[in-house]
């Protein structure tokens, strides 16, 4: 398929490679530059405010892990909840 730049550096992606992909108004992508030729990688961008949010949390959810107790085996966790497996 041939494309053709226009004002403003502006290109058209053909219709047929848009309804494939998915691709709507809005979306964004990584323009890469490489042997001589451009590839548009599309991505998506998170507000930096949101992502701090997600740190936070994978970071709150390592400290819950390492501070939770850890068992040698399936008996002793049963235990420790108070099933003794033997009766089971």
């Amino acid at each position: 398929m041939l494309a053709e730049i226009r004002g403003r550096s502006q290109i058209t992606i053909p219709a047929e490679i848009i309804k494939k992909l998915g691709i709507s108004e809005g979306d964004k992508f990584e323009v890469v530059e490489k042997d001589g030729g451009i590839f548009l990688c599309p991505v998506i961008v998170y507000p930096k405010d949101k992502l701090l949010k997600i740190a936070k949390l994978i970071k709150d959810s390592e400290s819950e892990l390492s501070a939770k107790e850890s068992f040698d085996t399936v008996e002793d966790m049963f235990a420790d909840m108070g099933i003794n497996v033997e009766d089971v």
